[in-house]
């Protein structure tokens, strides 16, 4: 069985096992890695994958020998390969995918960072399978994440994934490259990543890729530095996903810092700064202290301060006792103007609904 702690997982698949001979997309290591998201969703876990290739699945499509690639070269490949990646992808399923591609914008824009989050608990609630990808076609350097391993985990902490699993083609952390040193010690948990983590790691050999060992070893910094577990595992092996199903440990673990949630509360009551606040009625109070429920429109009785969606504000009892810090989907302007009405009648009143919450119970953090 799947570790029952885990409840929604994020997936990343490089190039290398999307298009092993760069010559369009191939399904000689897809097919163990979507029976493995396929069993998740069966077992009730939520999975959102990152997956690489585009360029690397269109580059036979434009004829150019010369390297580096220009980067109107390969966002022409990007432009060609998505679609193929795509569709390789959703012939692997029986159910729906969704494409989201993102730059490095998007993930620092507080209101795209804010719809995208939208976006992807849309999805999974209606058990839609998110595949994201970097936005290769239209994204210049300054405006890129680089490489997948990091978006990747840029993506699991957006979510609130329990784990991150970086599919690579090796079966985890070695001491030193286990291709050119033969008594290489296998490294099956890290505690915590520090300089002799890194100096373990080496390049990557293949000509596809945009990451090595070394993009992975950030991507686990990131993700268990703020509460979500990571695993490298040899996404070139079915055996990996196998070990993973029946509750084995695959590949190396590296261990979350603190508890998820506690870091999320932490940031959101610590580290964000309030820029108004609201007022609940008294069934929106019971409801946010004892139900763990999403803050709507209906329960809001007041408004304070000027804040635009995205910003963080304080939600109060009719006393003005300030009982939890929550992420806002509204404006304070567009707040007064839908306080008090049902979900329904936003669209009625402002002409859009980007959220029937006011404040999603994922963003917010109780005082006590």
């Amino acid at each position: 069985m799947l570790n029952s702690a885990w409840r929604r997982i994020v997936i990343k698949v490089g190039s290398a096992l999307i298009s092993p001979d760069a010559k369009g997309c191939s399904t000689r290591y897809l097919l163990a890695i979507a029976r493995f998201i396929s069993e998740c969703r069966q077992l009730g876990v939520e999975v959102v994958l990152v997956s690489s290739g585009s360029v690397a699945a269109g580059r036979s499509a434009i004829a150019f020998s010369h390297h580096p690639l220009p980067i109107n070269i390969k966002q022409a490949m990007a432009a060609v390969g998505q679609t193929q990646m795509m569709a390789t992808w959703s012939h692997l399923f029986d159910f729906r995918c969704a494409q989201i591609l993102l730059t490095h914008d998007d993930l620092a824009d507080r209101r795209r960072y804010l719809n995208i989050d939208n976006t992807l608990r849309t999805l999974l609630a209606n058990q839609i399978l998110p595949v994201v990808n970097e936005n290769d076609s239209v994204a210049t350097a300054e405006l890129k994440v680089g490489d997948n391993d990091n978006l990747a985990a840029m993506v699991a902490v957006l979510v609130d994934a329990d784990v991150l699993i970086i599919c690579s083609d090796i079966d985890g952390l070695y001491s030193a490259n286990p291709r050119t040193t033969p008594d290489a010690r296998f490294i099956p948990r890290v505690e915590q990543v520090d300089a002799a983590i890194y100096a373990m790691a080496g390049g990557s050999h293949h000509a596809i890729g945009t990451g090595g060992m070394v993009t992975k070893i950030q991507a686990a910094e990131k993700a268990t530095r703020l509460g979500v577990d990571t695993l490298i595992i040899n996404g070139q092996k079915a055996e990996s996903f196998d070990a993973l199903l029946k509750g084995e440990q695959a590949g190396t673990l590296f261990v979350r810092q603190q508890d998820r949630l506690s870091a999320k509360k932490h940031w959101l009551l610590h580290s964000l700064k309030s820029h108004g606040s609201i007022v609940l009625d008294s069934g929106a109070v019971q409801a946010l202290l004892h139900k763990g429920a999403s803050l709507l429109a209906k329960g809001v009785t007041a408004v304070t301060g000027q804040f635009d969606k995205g910003d963080a504000i304080w939600l109060c009892d009719s006393g003005g006792k300030q009982l939890a810090k929550g992420i806002c989907q509204y404006s304070a302007t567009e707040l007064q103007l839908i306080k008090g009405l049902h979900s329904q009648q936003i669209a009625d009143t402002l002409g859009f609904c980007p959220s029937e919450e006011v404040v999603h119970r994922d963003d917010i953090a109780l005082t006590n």
